[in-house]
């Protein structure tokens, strides 16, 4: 199997310091306002939540798939929640997945049960197993 990189470079103080992350064809700026606050630029956490949401749905198609269920879309997004910790620090306390997919010939019970499955199972999750992940998931 391939092992993936990513790089970052931070320049300067916490707090007016400034960064680059790069991995595959992306390369954006972050800084703790785009982390911890609103301003502009990407963040660590949005990388998990894409990183999540991407393996969730693809594990997801697999999954059902699996079941004799085959997916003819699934869309996945997921929030990442960043809070500042008692002593000090910030952690990463909370990942909600919300997951719409069209499934033709699939009844909701046993849609439920995959994709709480996939939740538990995709190797992101696995990852991430410190951290609650909750999923709201949906037929269209």
């Amino acid at each position: 199997m391939p092992i993936r990189h990513a790089n970052a470079n931070w320049e300067g103080s916490l707090k007016q310091g400034n960064g680059r992350m790069r991995f595959a064809d992306y390369e954006g700026p972050f800084t703790f306002g785009s982390r911890f606050e609103e301003a502009e630029g990407t963040n660590p956490e949005e990388l998990i939540g894409a990183a999540i949401s991407g393996c969730f749905s693809m594990a997801l198609s697999g999954d059902l798939g699996d079941a004799g269920h085959n997916p003819q879309s699934i869309r996945t997004e997921a929030s990442v929640e960043v809070h500042p910790q008692p002593g000090g620090g910030f952690a990463i306390t909370k990942i909600h997945l919300k997951t719409e997919a069209n499934v033709p010939g699939i009844d909701d019970a046993a849609f439920q049960a995959i994709a709480d499955g996939t939740r538990q199972n995709c190797p992101v999750s696995k990852a991430l197993a410190v951290v609650p992940i909750s999923l709201e998931a949906k037929l269209s």
